[in-house]
C-alpha cells in the first residue's frame, strides 16, 4: 500500500473524520518482511526482490520472529548520527554492513500474526497489534514512532530533521491494508517534495557521467541540472554500468548512453518551465 504525496500535512479530522495517525517518515528501503519459521525469512522490496541475502543481521532477526508473522516496514541505516541511505547501497553491493554502520527495521505495519490476515482490520486495530507483538523484541527491529496528535507530529518532524528523519506519512486510523493500494487513505508529506522517475540515458562519459535524461510517470521526459557531483557520477556509473546499450544521439539532448534496462531514480522539479534535479537513485 502506497501513501500519495501531498504539500501540506493534513488536520486530524482531513482524512475521512475518523482521525489520523501520524508517522515519521525515514529514508530507505521498504519491504514487507515475512517470518518463516524453518525456512529462511523473506525481505521482499517494492519490485519483489528478496533484500534478506543483502542484509544478514536483518534477515537474522526476522528469523527469530514467530513463524507466520508478517511486517511492512522500512529498511534503514543509521551513521554518525543520521539516516544513511546511501550506506544501505553500499551494504547492498558488498553484502555486509561498514562497522560504523547500523541496521534497523523500522515496522510501520503488521500484516499478520501466525494463522490470521489482519489486513481488513482498521489500522488503529493494526498498531495496537504491531506494539505487542513487539513488545519483547529487541533491535535491529522497532516500531515506527508515531502519534495522532498533528502539533506533536509537526514537532517532531523539526527536532528530527537533523537526522535525516524526511518528512511524515499520515494515515486514516479506521484505514484498511489494500495490496499495492494507493489514494488518499495514507499520504506523504516530505519537505521538498520529490518525484519517481526512469532513467533512460546518461550524458558525458559513461564512467563517469555529467547529466541523466529522466522519464516521468506522466511521460514527461527532462535532462538533470546542474551537473552531477563527483559522488552522484560515481554511483549512477556502478548502477548503471552492466545496463548501457550502445551509445546514441538523442534528437533533443545529443550524444547520450542509453539503458537497456531503466533505473528508477528521484528528483525534484522547481520553477517555470521546470527544472530538475536529480537527488538520488532509488533502492528498489
Amino acid at each position: 500500500m502506497r501513501p500519495a504525496a501531498v504539500t501540506a500535512v493534513p488536520p486530524s479530522d482531513g482524512l475521512g473524520g475518523a482521525g489520523v495517525q501520524y508517522e515519521l517518515k525515514l529514508d530507505g528501503f521498504r519491504c514487507v518482511a515475512f517470518a518463516r519459521g524453518d525456512r529462511p525469512p523473506f525481505l521482499q522490496s517494492r519490485t519483489g526482490r528478496d533484500l534478506a541475502p543483502a542484509f544478514p543481521p536483518i534477515a537474522a532477526a526476522v528469523a527469530r520472529l514467530p513463524e507466520g508473522l508478517v511486517l511492512d516496514a522500512e529498511l534503514v541505516a543509521w551513521r554518525a548520527g543520521r539516516f544513511a541511505f546511501g550506506e544501505l547501497l553500499r551494504t547492498r553491493r558488498a553484502r555486509g554492513a561498514a562497522p560504523d554502520v547500523a541496521l534497523g527495521l523500522i515496522a510501520f505495519d503488521l500484516l499478520a500474526l501466525p494463522g490470521r490476515d489482519l489486513r481488513g482490520l482498521p489500522l488503529a486495530d493494526r498498531r495496537r497489534l504491531l506494539l505487542a507483538a513487539l513488545a519483547d523484541v529487541p533491535p535491529p527491529i522497532q516500531p515506527v514512532l508515531a502519534t495522532t496528535d498533528r502539533a506533536e507530529a509537526l514537532e517532531w518532524m523539526a527536532g528530527l530533521a537533523d537526522t535525516g528523519v524526511e518528512g511524515l506519512v499520515c494515515k486514516a486510523v479506521g484505514s484498511p491494508y489494500r495490496p499495492r493500494g494507493t489514494g488518499h487513505a495514507w499520504v506523504k508529506y516530505r519537505r521538498g517534495d520529490t518525484l519517481d522517475a526512469a532513467v533512460r540515458a546518461l550524458t558525458g562519459p559513461a564512467a563517469h557521467p555529467h547529466a541523466l535524461v529522466l522519464e516521468l510517470d506522466d511521460g514527461r521526459v527532462f535532462l538533470t541540472t546542474p551537473r552531477l557531483t563527483p559522488v552522484q557520477a560515481r554511483e549512477v556509473a556502478e548502477a548503471a554500468g552492466a545496463l548501457l546499450g550502445p551509445p546514441a544521439t538523442d534528437p533533443d539532448h545529443g550524444p547520450v548512453h542509453p539503458l537497456t534496462t531503466p533505473l528508477r531514480a528521484e528528483l525534484t522539479l522547481t520553477g517555470r518551465p521546470p527544472t530538475a534535479t536529480f537527488v538520488r537513485l532509488r533502492g528498489d
